[in-house]
């Protein structure tokens, strides 16, 4: 099968199954193998394709250029979801990714048949009330210590963020490994261009969409979650028991059953 091509690159991906395409789009410090455990159960009912993105694994990226950015990303998966050539497609975005695939619903709407984000990372711009501080803190922080060679206390300092003290260390160690064969992403991710969830932005978003969020997450992924149910006319919100940021490896059963009556009825 050819490999669809994003514009300047072809994406690695991983896929399961056949039919109606749904894309899988990762976060910071992950890639294809974070969405392993949704593979089996959406191939059942959909053509599951996992995407890495550009510069992560199975890539080996030294941090260099200025193509690492969410304007890049966006396009790439763009560019992707017309190459499958089926028609719109179900969007699943998680915490980075949950960013990437808002703003892909923000900018090509009509390549979209439903979108799914899972904790979209950033922070609430202009029309929101004060936001809670992004992941640029935490990246650089990281960074710092990437380039001083503490490589696992860099990303102890960003897995806190996204999960709480202790979190790296109660992470499984596969997923510690897929955040150790990504950790020099972050390079790239301190000067990504992210720009914060304006109102007028987040109320222009007219795909079908689910907010998905775990009950055990940090409030600055909450936040974002309630702005977005309050001002994406018609969206859906699930909470996932049992689960932190990442819910989707963290209570699997629980997200797939969700994630799969929303894109069933879309």
């Amino acid at each position: 099968m050819p490999t669809p091509r994003a514009n300047d690159i072809e994406m690695a991906y991983a896929e399961r199954g056949a039919g109606a395409p749904v894309v899988f789009v990762h976060g910071t410090l992950q890639d294809q193998r974070y969405w392993e455990p949704q593979m089996a159960s959406f191939g059942e009912r959909y053509r599951a394709i996992a995407l890495s993105l550009r510069h992560y694994w199975p890539a080996a990226w030294d941090g260099e250029g200025d193509d690492f950015t969410i304007d890049r990303h966006v396009a790439d998966v763009a560019a992707f979801a017309r190459a499958l050539g089926a028609g719109p497609i179900r969007l699943v975005g998680h915490s980075r990714g949950g960013h990437i695939a808002f703003r892909v619903a923000e900018q090509f709407p009509e390549l979209l048949r439903a979108v799914v984000l899972a904790e979209p990372g950033g922070e609430l711009g202009a029309g929101f009330a004060a936001s809670r501080p992004g992941p640029q803190g935490a990246v650089a922080d990281a960074v710092r210590l990437i380039r001083a060679g503490e490589t696992e206390a860099a990303l102890r300092v960003f897995t806190a963020y996204t999960g709480g003290a202790g979190a790296w260390e109660s992470r499984p160690e596969s997923r510690r490994q897929i955040s150790r064969d990504n950790a020099r992403t972050l390079l790239g991710q301190i000067d990504e261009k992210r720009l914060p969830f304006a109102r007028a932005s987040v109320q222009g978003i007219r795909v079908p969409t689910l907010l998905v969020g775990g009950a055990d997450t940090q409030p600055q992924f909450t936040a974002i979650l309630d702005a977005m149910e309050r001002d994406i006319a018609g969206s859906r919100r699930v909470t996932i028991a049992n689960a932190g940021h990442g819910m989707s490896a963290d209570n699997p059963a629980a997200f797939d059953a969700a994630v799969l009556a929303f894109l069933d009825a879309a």
